[in-house]
């Protein structure tokens, strides 16, 4: 996959944590001293952020020597990337790189467990990303096979109960509404309960967004608006895990939308220096 942060974004991270170099290494490491760096998986994992990570050696003046495509499975003991050069340098990067992997792996490790877990069933994340991840996240969930439900509120229709109670006109006359202004963006409206959700379908909404609903309420959602021979797709919203997934699919979800990956644990990265 492509990188998605830019050299400065890169360049900043490492400054974060080394703004006036690594004083350990450099109080016992002579300064000419080279070295290959291997990053490997600890454990079971789908991979993120090797792209950045590798350049990140790459600015610091090292040679990249191998790097794994973001989306790779891998295995306990697989190599993710190997660099080449000045001790010091990779001794610099290592743990700024190291922690880059792992965090983003997480997220893309748990985007692809609950896309496994959903029998063919999108799977779309959220716009709730830890502050400031946004591009790393987007791509993690990605990498994990899982599409987004929305990348922010610039691009995207998706009307809250929260916006509603500012207008006071019809739910049909809404919709028509969107439609006329956004002729090219479809409109989801989230709801809360059956009979919410059964009158904006009814006044045409093509997607709902199910929130919180338990699977036995989806149920009977999905089988009113089979019965009343509505086109509605159902989105569920709120509690779904790769644990239940199944029963929210059970029930009649059309797609999943989830912000769980984003709070998944890092995938721990094996890191060896071999002297040269």
């Amino acid at each position: 996959m492509d990188r998605v942060l830019s050299d400065e974004a890169i360049l900043q991270l490492l400054n974060d944590d080394a703004p006036w170099g690594d004083l350990t290494t450099s109080l016992l490491i002579p300064a000419k001293t080279t070295a290959r760096v291997d990053f490997s998986a600890r454990y079971p994992m789908t991979l993120c952020a090797a792209e950045e990570a590798a350049r990140m050696f790459q600015l610091k003046g090292a040679t990249l020597t191998f790097v794994q495509p973001s989306g790779s499975q891998l295995n306990p003991g697989d190599v993710i990337l190997s660099a080449s050069g000045l001790a010091a340098t990779l001794l610099t990067v290592w743990k700024s790189a190291q922690v880059l992997v792992e965090w983003a792996s997480g997220i893309a490790s748990a985007a692809r467990e609950m896309v496994d877990n959903a029998q063919g069933v999108p799977v779309a994340c959220t716009r709730k990303q830890v502050p400031g991840t946004k591009a790393l996240s987007i791509k993690a969930v990605h990498a994990g096979g899982a599409m987004m439900h929305r990348f922010g509120v610039s691009e995207s229709i998706l009307v809250f109960a929260e916006h509603r109670q500012f207008f006071h006109t019809c739910s049909g006359k809404t919709l028509f509404q969107l439609k006329q202004r956004a002729p090219e963006h479809r409109a989801i409206v989230e709801v809360h309960n059956i009979e919410d959700a059964m009158h904006w379908a009814q006044s045409g909404a093509e997607i709902l967004q199910l929130d919180k609903f338990s699977p036995a309420d989806i149920r009977l959602c999905k089988t009113h608006i089979e019965k009343a021979g509505l086109a509605t797709r159902l989105g569920i919203a709120g509690g779904v895990n790769p644990g239940n997934i199944h029963e929210f699919i059970a029930a009649g979800a059309d797609f999943i939308v989830t912000s769980w990956p984003y709070y998944a644990n890092p995938k721990d990265v094996q890191v060896n220096f071999i002297p040269e």
